[in-house]
């Protein structure tokens, strides 16, 4: 995601507000219910789409979408069945070939409806996302504009969906390469960015002629529920898009193995990702698994130490530290431990901790309990094997509601530890020192993650050492994230299959077909049986 805001335009979103518009039936109430007890029946609850119509479930069985700042329920979704979700299946393949027929520049206007809808509605989408998600509504505005930004830059491949023309061995023939679509996609998306990863995988698929089935997260599925209403609004043709709610045992499992699924894109663990590799195996569908992360963040001594030390808080500390390219691990040239630490303690120390809708505040709570337990014993057991806290570590005092962490500094670990070696997805980090840059790419090459990594050095040396030797997917080099649209996002080892964003993201969306065309008058091949004549 590429975008460019400004903070001090933050204002609070009054989550009282009415929204009338017919087009916003869908949300009307998220806003208004954050406010509101789990047993107030007037709290939302939210169907599905398939096949161009918003339906309930016949299970009946719902699942509350809780706010993690108030721990109250803010809306309710369906609990699909698996014959429902073999419907939405069915109706995707069933529209798939007339949208593959639509010509690439009509898909794109879709597309460039859609982006031109959700910056229509970009306060109020925001206000959703940190309701359901906890991020702070800055980050929310970026997320949201990020959405936006992803159906523009792949409708813009309307135009340059390429293929190829190829000389043949053979005389007056030609070989033609073409990128087809592979059918029906089956997106199924985290809960750290509801809103911008669904955009990054629905609009190539749809761009490519694809029809997709979509499924959120349960922690996070409303802001997926308001991005498909616009599509609504935008009128994609039924079927088209189709969004199914519920467990990813039974939603997730029918949406993989259905052989009706050409294509897997799913954004989470590096565990459901083996997971729906075996089950995918079975009709052998394509996958692009955005998996684990582990990302190492080096500093050396000749590195704009102040400039550096900004990073690494926004890198580790950014949504929480729920993000897949979150510094993970930080690993210091020993020359400059002794002013980056303490500095860095300081700088996280400071971060405000508190209601993701106050402009003022850096850190929201994290998405589920579930989640900040998950922090917790990490510390806990960083702890237990020797490591140090010096900063946080505790659930922050005045809290009394919401699933908040403070922000954590943990050295005296070594490189085989827990802390070191384990996906964290929490506001953790550790960090160790080095006393050489070989060292230090050693170190952050010895993970079974291979997602992003950060590298601060101004030695031209080692900048090329770190681009060609650190194997991970991505490289910042005196940056951080996020990534940006023209950029692929991939993964090395465990951290997952295939490639989003780019040119290259989008070509994983397309099935290779070579066609081999003879126009000779009076077509002659010497090796045709039986041999030896012609």
């Amino acid at each position: 995601m590429s975008f460019e805001t400004d903070r001090r335009n933050n204002i609070t979103i009054d989550f009282d507000v009415e929204l009338s518009m017919s087009h916003r039936r869908a949300g009307s109430s998220i806003l208004q219910s954050t406010k509101k007890s789990s047993s107030d029946s007037r709290i939302q609850t939210f169907g599905m789409y398939i096949d161009g119509e918003w339906v309930h479930s016949k299970t009946e069985e719902k699942i509350d979408v809780v706010n993690p700042t108030t721990e109250q329920v803010i809306g309710r979704v369906q609990r699909a069945n698996r014959e429902e979700v073999k419907g939405a299946l069915e109706a995707a393949e069933d529209a798939q070939q007339k949208w593959e027929d639509t010509p690439p520049v009509q898909r794109a206007s879709f597309l460039f409806k859609i982006a031109q809808l959700i910056r229509r509605d970009k306060e109020r989408l925001a206000g959703v996302l940190t309701a359901e998600e906890g991020k702070p509504l800055f980050e929310s505005r970026l997320e949201i504009e990020g959405s936006a930004q992803n159906f523009e830059y792949y409708a813009e491949f309307a135009r340059r969906l390429q293929g190829d023309v190829l000389p043949s061995d053979n005389h007056r023939q030609s070989i033609m390469i073409l990128k087809l679509p592979l059918g029906v996609v089956a997106s199924i998306t985290p809960w750290n960015f509801p809103s911008a990863t669904v955009a990054r995988k629905l609009a190539p698929a749809l761009i490519t002629g694809n029809t997709v089935v979509t499924k959120p997260s349960s922690n996070t599925p409303l802001s997926t529920v308001e991005l498909v209403r616009l599509a609504e609004e935008a009128e994609l043709p039924k079927g088209v898009l189709n969004l199914v709610t519920g467990s990813g045992e039974l939603v997730g499992d029918e949406l993989v193995s259905n052989r009706i699924t050409s294509l897997v894109t799913m954004t989470g663990s590096t565990e459901a990702g083996q997971r729906i590799m075996e089950r995918a195996s079975n009709h052998v569908a394509k996958l692009i698994l955005e998996l684990g992360g582990k990302a190492p963040f080096i500093v050396w001594n000749d590195a704009d130490l102040s400039w550096a030390l900004r990073c690494a808080v926004w890198a580790r500390f950014w949504n929480c530290g729920q993000t897949c390219i979150c510094s993970e691990r930080i690993y210091l040239d020993e020359k400059v431990k002794d002013r980056f630490i303490p500095a860095f303690a300081r700088m996280a120390k400071e971060l405000r901790i508190g209601d993701p809708t106050n402009r003022q505040t850096d850190l929201g709570p994290m998405v589920s309990e579930k989640e900040r337990e998950t922090s917790v014993k990490f510390v806990q057991q960083a702890r237990d094997e020797g490591g140090k806290v010096i900063v946080g570590g505790e659930k922050p005092k005045g809290h009394d509601k919401g699933w908040f962490y403070e922000p954590t500094v943990i050295e005296d670990v070594g490189q085989r530890s827990s802390l070191v070696q384990n996906e964290i997805f929490g506001p953790v980090v550790p960090v160790l020192n080095v006393d050489s840059f070989d060292r230090a790419i050693e170190y952050a090459n010895d993970s079974k993650y291979g997602l992003a990594s950060y590298v601060f050095t101004k030695d031209n040396a080692r900048v090329f050492k770190a681009m060609h030797k650190i194997k991970f997917g991505e490289c910042y080099i005196n940056q951080v994230g996020p990534e940006q649209l023209q950029g692929a996002h991939t993964g090395f080892r465990q951290s997952g299959l295939g490639a989003e964003g780019s040119r290259y993201g989008l070509e994983m969306y397309t099935q290779l077909k070579t066609c081999y065309v003879d126009w000779n008058d009076k077509p002659n091949l010497p090796y045709l049986f039986p041999y030896g004549r012609s």
